[in-house]
């Protein structure tokens, strides 16, 4: 019999999947009827400490803004239904896994145990059972956006990309900022998708899950350019989300700047005023946007960005003009309204006890063909990459020698970015999620806090992790 390596077994599994779930798409094209859900987001808030949530995964017919497609989603929605919690109450969500594939969920971005049932990322749902994930949300946790998704090593990028993202929100401090508290405050998840004219999931071919997949419709919301207005106070709080598999987005709005005030792991020490802003895979912005030009309507734009190096053959081309992803209107002039000079202090984190260095890169592996690494390594299952001590600082360099851009993430603990190339960050900010180009060197901060216990980093252009590109964590006690 013929060996098949690594590599192509992952892109024929993945295929064989995809063309089961395609199957199974005509199958349930004769019962419209029968399973079509709206794509409006669902919102779950937390009652008296507690938000308690029956969330399933399916693949079936969703509304996708003005077409009908079949995709994977929660509870029967793109994307999934928004939680909403304090620091300090208890999250159970009894998960139901109704896919022809085992998953998990991942809660990215979230301060919380790494074992047991929480965001354990090495449980394993088969298909058809049921499990119930319980957690506290620490009561010093930051406000701010985080996300849930799929992170089952070998099918992560294949699942976010049919559609399963869903927002959570951790309320506190910041939301009470009078100008923020005062402000229209709007959600935009951002989402790409490779369908065909009768709405199916298309396959995606091999070259194109190396640079990292992408699709033919972007949605916002699970819509397609959706309109944000800003009302008479004239001033909007945008939050998003990149939940694409591997696009990035980089944002701009006609005519306007706007005011980041926080980013992945929670809020600003202040605005910071911006022309544009590029998003790459699993991270959030929220920005202020101020209604200060002529009333009218103005697009919220995604332009043109390459990722992947000229040596590349078969890369994803990114689009030669700027994409419409949302519409910022208001209907009158209105006074400057004034911003919020302060926010949320951002200590310094003391000098590291150790500093590691992982190197990014692609190459062949004997017996797996071409993977992508960290430090010349493909991911092992039951290898320990990394070991570190609760309640210690490190220093982590980032070093990519490859041709295409990574997006770093690590679970459970943000980081501050210190430096890039040697130059110093112009703000302080807690990040979970940090762009590492070809050629740069990006030193980051990290403190290991509260929760011990085995978790992962990876490259967050999700084809690169299912690859290899991920290192299993330990965190000792």
């Amino acid at each position: 019999m013929k060996k098949i390596n690594r590599r192509k077994f992952l892109i024929l599994s993945s295929s064989s999947a995809i063309a089961t779930l395609i199957t199974q798409c005509s199958i349930a094209n004769t019962q419209k009827n029968k399973h079509f859900f709206s794509s409006y987001p669902q919102i779950n808030h937390s009652q008296n400490g507690i938000l308690e949530i029956d969330l399933t995964a399916n693949f079936h017919q969703i509304n996708l803004g003005n077409k009908q497609a079949y995709l994977l989603n929660y509870n029967g929605q793109i994307p999934g239904p928004r939680l909403e919690a304090k620091p300090g109450d208890t999250i159970q969500i009894n998960f139901t896994n109704n896919l022809p594939q085992p998953t998990n969920i991942h809660y990215h971005g979230l301060h919380i145990p790494i074992t047991g049932n929480a965001d354990n990322v090495f449980l394993h749902i088969p298909p058809g059972d049921r499990l119930t994930y319980q957690f506290q949300i620490p009561e010093n946790h930051p406000a701010g956006m985080f996300w849930y998704h799929p992170h089952l090593h070998g099918l992560v990028a294949e699942q976010l990309f049919g559609g399963l993202a869903g927002l959570f929100i951790v309320r506190g401090d910041l939301d009470e900022i009078p100008e923020i508290k005062a402000a229209s405050e709007q959600f935009l998840v951002l989402q790409d998708f490779a369908l065909d004219q009768q709405g199916n999931m298309l396959p995606s071919q091999e070259l194109s899950i190396m640079t990292g997949r992408e699709g033919n419709l972007i949605t916002a919301n699970g819509q397609f350019n959706p309109n944000f207005a800003i009302p008479a106070q004239g001033l909007l709080r945008l939050r998003i989300l990149n939940a694409s598999t591997s696009r990035f987005y980089r944002l701009s709005l006609e005519e306007h700047s706007f005011y980041l005030i926080a980013t992945d792991g929670g809020a600003l020490a202040k605005p910071i005023e911006m022309s544009e802003l590029l998003l790459t895979p699993g991270e959030r912005a929220d920005i202020l946007i101020q209604a200060n030009r002529e009333p009218g309507k103005y697009s919220l734009l995604n332009l043109p960005y390459e990722r992947v190096g000229m040596g590349m053959m078969g890369r994803n081309v990114p689009e030669s003009q700027p994409q419409v992803l949302a519409t910022v209107s208001y209907e009158t002039k209105v006074a400057a309204v004034p911003l919020p000079t302060k926010l949320i202090p951002v200590p310094a984190l003391p000098k590291p006890e150790k500093v590691r260095r992982f190197q990014m890169n692609h190459g062949m592996i004997p017996g797996q063909g071409m993977a992508f690494l960290f430090n010349g390594e493909s991911y092992q299952p039951k290898r320990i990459d990394t070991q570190v001590q609760l309640n210690t600082v490190e220093d982590w360099e980032l070093i990519n020698t490859g041709i295409m851009d990574h997006p770093f993430h690590v679970h459970t603990n943000a980081f501050q970015v210190l430096s890039r190339n040697g130059k110093p960050e112009p703000y302080r900010a807690w990040k979970d999620v940090v762009l590492v180009r070809p050629g740069e060197k990006v030193l980051i901060r990290m403190p290991f806090r509260d929760f011990a216990g085995k978790t992962v980093y990876h490259c967050h252009i999700l084809d690169h992790e299912d690859l290899g590109m991920m290192g299993n964590l330990e965190i000792k006690a």
